[in-house]
């Protein structure tokens, strides 16, 4: 065998860790491995050369003997003495794990992250979601509703374990309980479901009838379901252990109900505040007045001072939602829509010309916002002008 340096073979400083030599090892002798480089002889040279380092740089005795005296202080055992190539005949490897290589590289990915133990048979049911519609009056009352869920149970016959009654499943043969068997691959080694139980680890020789051996039956629950005050869509109400039965006696989902507040006639929420529009005649909105409003507690009154312009938004505090995380509660604005009267008769017109004809002559500023949107669009076009 070549009388290179150890550390030069595996491309190493001589002060490098246990942990650097074992990593330069796997990674030169996946690179060079005789199932990979089929009657490559250099790359099979290169093999031997890697394995025999390894196996003096990875032993903290011989590792010292080579540190101080080099290869004479191996006893002459470098060149194969320490089996070379594993003392194997035909290019064998020696008692190198390609299982290892690839944990390494992969983590548990590779093996199915399930190292060592057995896989249990018993399965997590699924969580499951309802969308619950509620109306705004619910949804700030808070309310108590029945719901029907379509689910599955874990089987009373059986007990979930889905062989018959007075008989237990068997652990699998084929895979020793563990739900996975290994394949050889030419120097792979791949772990997959075992075929023979499906992964569960386990066989039912006499399933029970009333599951068909599944542990669970498809049925609908009926459940109360208790919405607080304060809710809002997109709230969710958790209910443990009412999603589906697991599988072979496995722990039961949750159920989660989605809240979804369905759309008001008279308002519109945002978080905690409710909004509505109030249509106003156009006397009221000129004189002022009084207008009855609706809030979630009954009718309230409303006061417009005269001169109100639409959408003038009004305040009514405490008149809105209660949060549901905390003692706050909203507010009630009314949104005022002055609205311009139709369908008039011809004395109504006249009437009205005649009362626009009196403010444009009296010499007083009756349209304030209007006049400032005039002189804006005024010096809009001069500016372009210019």
């Amino acid at each position: 065998m070549s009388q290179r340096d150890y550390y030069e073979i595996l491309g190493l400083q001589k002060n490098a860790s246990e942990q650097e030599i074992k990593k330069a090892y796997r990674r030169l002798a996946m690179k060079y491995h005789p199932d990979r480089n089929s009657g490559d002889a250099e790359s099979e040279t290169k093999f031997k050369e890697v394995k025999e380092a390894y196996e003096v740089l990875s032993d903290s005795q011989k590792r010292a003997a080579y540190d101080q005296f080099g290869h004479a202080g191996l006893g002459g055992a470098g060149g194969g003495g320490f089996g070379g190539f594993g003392g194997q005949q035909g290019g064998g490897t020696g008692g190198f794990n390609f299982g290892d290589i690839f944990e390494d590289i992969f983590g548990e990915a590779f093996s199915g992250g399930r190292r060592g133990g057995g896989r249990s048979a018993a399965q997590p049911g699924a969580d499951l979601r309802y969308v619950l519609n509620i109306t705004l009056e619910e949804a700030v009352h808070g309310t108590t509703t029945k719901i029907h869920v379509p689910t599955y149970e874990s089987c009373t016959d059986c007990g979930g374990s889905g062989a018959k009654k007075g008989t237990k499943p068997e652990i699998c043969t084929d895979c020793h309980g563990t739900g996975q068997i290994q394949l050889q691959q030419g120097f792979f080694t791949v772990q997959q479901t075992c075929p023979t139980c499906r992964g569960a680890g386990q066989r039912i020789k006499d399933p029970c009838t009333s599951c068909q051996g599944s542990g669970r039956k498809r049925t609908e629950k009926t459940l109360s379901v208790k919405i607080p005050a304060g809710v809002d869509t997109g709230d969710r109400i958790r209910l443990a252990g009412e999603g589906e039965a697991g599988l072979h006696g496995g722990q039961s989902g949750d159920l989660y109900v989605e809240v979804h507040v369905k759309e008001h006639d008279v308002f519109k929420r945002d978080s905690n505040d409710l909004y509505c529009d109030v249509p106003i005649s156009f006397k009221m909105a000129t004189l002022g007045g009084e207008f009855e409003v609706p809030t979630l507690d009954g009718r309230v009154k409303l006061k417009i001072p005269a001169g109100t312009q639409t959408h003038k938004l009004f305040r009514m505090r405490g008149k809105g939602v209660r949060s549901v995380r905390s003692r706050t509660t909203g507010d009630l604005l009314c949104r005022a829509i002055v609205e311009t009267p139709i369908n008039l008769s011809k004395e109504q017109k006249a009437a009205l010309e005649s009362f626009d004809a009196n403010l444009q002559n009296d010499g007083v500023d009756h349209s304030p916002q209007a006049n400032s949107w005039f002189g804006r669009v005024r010096r809009f076009f001069e500016d372009m002008k210019s």
